[in-house]
């Protein structure tokens, strides 16, 4: 039996939404250059998620920054400007406390940039191929019912 306290299965509806807003907020702000801090000027970032407490007091913003800009010190100029970034939410999104921002780098990139390459990999594609054949041979074997009349 549930309990009255479960944690959901995943982020509520109005979660997802709020968590949505602060990202077209967040992305606006870095595309009109509006936190007039040089280490963030002219930075180019990608906002891939946010994701919200369910009490919506927290969000995550998960970034990847494009270019060749050092993560740390970028993630450090985030941290640092994180109270006025939270303002520029404050006065776009209607909620009774404005979220305080973290930032975390998103590696999902990496990750499926890793993947593909493993996949372009020779000995894999040799490996892959040898998988198939390996599979078609197997189906080939497969006994097929006999398909003549059933002698009625």
């Amino acid at each position: 039996m549930a309990g009255r306290h479960a944690a959901p299965a995943g982020p509520s509806q109005r979660q997802l939404r709020v968590g949505e807003e602060v990202r077209r907020v967040l992305a606006r702000v870095f595309e009109r250059d509006e936190l007039h801090d040089p280490a963030l000027y002219d930075v180019r970032i990608t906002i891939s998620e946010v994701t919200v407490s369910p009490d919506l007091r927290n969000a995550t913003v998960w970034i990847m920054p494009l270019g060749d800009r050092s993560s740390p010190e970028l993630m450090e100029s985030l941290k640092r400007n994180a109270g006025r970034l939270s303002g520029a939410v404050a006065r776009e999104v209607r909620l009774r406390f404005a979220p305080r921002l973290s930032f975390k780098r998103d590696t999902a990139f990496d990750t499926s940039s890793r993947i593909g390459a493993l996949l372009h990999d020779p000995a894999v594609q040799r490996d892959l191929h040898t998988d198939e054949q390996a599979d078609d041979q197997e189906n080939d074997a497969t006994p097929r019912p006999y398909e003549g009349d059933d002698g009625a």
